[in-house]
Formats: C-alpha cells, sequence, structure tokens
C-alpha cells in the first residue's frame, strides 16, 4: 500500500548517466530529457558554485574566463568530480521534474558500466541520493541496452549487445535475464574524439578542442575507407603549432577513418574476447541471430559493416541507438515488478 501511494504522488525515473550525455526517462511520458554530461562552476566567495548545465554549459567548453570552469563531471562512465556530478544530477532531475509538483521524491534507477568498481557504482548511488532521490536502483548497461533493443533477455537464448557510450563499450551476453559473460573496456565516443586530436595535430600541427573533433566525426565520420570518401571533406578551423595564429584546413573522410583505426579495433578485441569467452550453446545462438549495436557510437558510418567482416555475424544497429539504455531502464521502471530481480543496490 505505501509503495502505490509513493507511485501516485511521486515521479519515478530513469537516468542513462553517461559520459557524453545523460537522458532521463519517465513512466507514460518516455524519455523526456536529453542533454549534455557538462556542468559549468563559477567562483563565488571562496567556493565554487553551479552556473549552467547541459547544453549551455557544452558551449562553454574550451572559452570561460578564468573565473568559470566547465567541466564533464563523469569519466569514462563513472564519476571524476563528485561535487559537479552532484550538482549536475541534481539540476537533471529538477528539469525533469519541472512541469508538475510532486509531494514525494523520486525513486531513481541508473545505469552502471559492467566494468566500473563497488567504489565507482558507490559513488553513483550516493550522487543520486544526495540530488533528492526516495531510493536508488543499479542496472548495469548491457542489460538495459539489451532490454532496450528488444532482445528476448528472460529467455534460455543467448542474446548479444554491444553499447558503445561516451566513455566506455559494454560488450554483453544475456540469458535467462542474467549477463552469462561481459566485459567492459574504456573506449568510446571520447577516444575517438580525442584520436582525431592527436591525428591533425601530428599530421597538420594543428590544435583543435575535443568539440571540433566531435563536430568532424559527426560530419565524414566512417569506420572504413572507400574511394567515395576522398571526395568527402570537412573544413576544420584550430591553431597551427608553429606559428601560433588561427589556421583553416580540410580533412578528408579517409584521414578520419585513418584516425579511428585503433579505437574501432579495440571495440573489435572487446567483441571477440566476449565470443571466445561465451558458452558452446550461446556461441550457436549468437551464431544463428548475430549481435545488436547500441549507443552513440553505432551511428558511426559502416561501423556494423567492420564488425561483421571481424566477426562473420549478423550486425544489427538498433532503432534509435542513442536512446536505447534509457529506454531499457525506463521498461523496467514500467514493469518493476516483474524485472526487478536485474536491478541491484552496491553495498
Amino acid at each position: 500500500m505505501l509503495a502505490r501511494l509513493f507511485k501516485m504522488f511521486s515521479c519515478d525515473i530513469a537516468i542513462d548517466l553517461g559520459t557524453a550525455n545523460t537522458l532521463i526517462y519517465t513512466p507514460g511520458h518516455g524519455v523526456i530529457f536529453d542533454q549534455p554530461s557538462v556542468i559549468a562552476m563559477m567562483g563565488y566567495r571562496g567556493s565554487l558554485v553551479p552556473y549552467a548545465f547541459g547544453e549551455e554549459a557544452k558551449k562553454m567548453l574550451g572559452r570561460t574566463p578564468a573565473d568559470i570552469t566547465a567541466i564533464r563531471p563523469l569519466k569514462d562512465g563513472v564519476i571524476a568530480d563528485f561535487k559537479a556530478a552532484e550538482e549536475m544530477i541534481k539540476a537533471f532531475i529538477r528539469a525533469a521534474q519541472k512541469k508538475k509538483r510532486h509531494f514525494v521524491k523520486p525513486l531513481v534507477i541508473v545505469c552502471v558500466p559492467y566494468g566500473s568498481t563497488p567504489v565507482e557504482r558507490r559513488a553513483i548511488e550516493e550522487a543520486v541520493e544526495s540530488a533528492g532521490a526516495r531510493d536508488v536502483y543499479l542496472i548495469e548497461e548491457p542489460m538495459a541496452a539489451a532490454i532496450g533493443a528488444g532482445l528476448p533477455v528472460t529467455e534460455a537464448t543467448g542474446s548479444m549487445v554491444v553499447d558503445i557510450g561516451g566513455g566506455t563499450t559494454e560488450v554483453g551476453v544475456i540469458a535467462l535475464s542474467g549477463i552469462v559473460t561481459a566485459t567492459s573496456v574504456r573506449v568510446g565516443g571520447d577516444s575517438m574524439d580525442e584520436a582525431i586530436v592527436a591525428y591533425i595535430k601530428k599530421s597538420y600541427n594543428l590544435l583543435i578542442g575535443e568539440p571540433t573533433a566531435e563536430r568532424i566525426k559527426k560530419t565524414v565520420g566512417t569506420a572504413l575507407r572507400s574511394a567515395d570518401n576522398k571526395a568527402q571533406s570537412c573544413p576544420v578551423k584550430g591553431r597551427d603549432l608553429l606559428t601560433g595564429v588561427p589556421k583553416e584546413i580540410s580533412i578528408s573522410a579517409n584521414e578520419v577513418f585513418e584516425s579511428l583505426t585503433h579505437p574501432i579495433n579495440q571495440i573489435i578485441d572487446a567483441i571477440k574476447f566476449v565470443l571466445e569467452s561465451s558458452p558452446p550453446e550461446l556461441s550457436s545462438d549468437i551464431g544463428d541471430r548475430g549481435l545488436v549495436l547500441t549507443g552513440g557510437g553505432a551511428q558511426l558510418m559502416d561501423l556494423d559493416v567492420v564488425i561483421q567482416k571481424a566477426t562473420g555475424l549478423k550486425v544489427i544497429v538498433a532503432e534509435d541507438p542513442l536512446t536505447c539504455v534509457v529506454r531499457g531502464t525506463g521498461m523496467v521502471l514500467e514493469r518493476f515488478s516483474e524485472l526487478k530481480h536485474v536491478l541491484f543496490k552496491q553495498d
């Protein structure tokens, strides 16, 4: 009875607390919030106070004066700056609930990387509790991604999911509502951006910021070299390291492919590791059904083709891969009594 009353007077939420973006899902409304995981803090009377969040704060990255600091408080899927993360989560929860007044604190389910440590998971749990949650449950990202992709996670057949996020790539084989074998590598969209920055610095003596690298990746990024890519190019502006003055160059899609080779190979190695670790019966299921790509990194052009060539498996990109994890977490919230066994708390 008490649980029903809490449900009536609170707005329970599911959060995909990602390195690059934070998404929030509420039952009956779906994904209601999608903002970059960025906070700007301003110095005030000897301490730092919140100044801006999300998209507004992201525009400030690399452009702030001395008294304002724009940071991303999560790195590799876990909290790197507890105070900043707590303030950011508070702001995001308030923004998600602003349309309706609620008298009871929300129950919150948060995704965590499979490879995160108990200390890192406890930090996420405590940050969300401090941000005003009534109760906090955790769910591992491969499970949330599989549920969001519509895979039959409760059945006695093997399902394989590869979730490529901003900070980590989660690869898991799931059966009977549990993760049978999985791995988490700290390679994702951020690693790709860093690789583009390093390539342009080495090849052109041009220094660019990660927001510019992200724009290049989204414009002409590809996982496959082709003759057509030579015609695709993207203008890039940065600081010439030799002269110190602004300079503009043009970078082709094939050059971006070269810069992304290493992070893509790391993702493929993680997939092969999980395949080699899977029980034979589940390997047979995966061979028949293939694997599903989720996460923002799954949108990289021709990545599914490259993974298919490397593994020999059918590769499917999930519908709306960017929101797959938060939708899966939200489905657990909506079917709480049926799927609550996939949740846990960190002691």
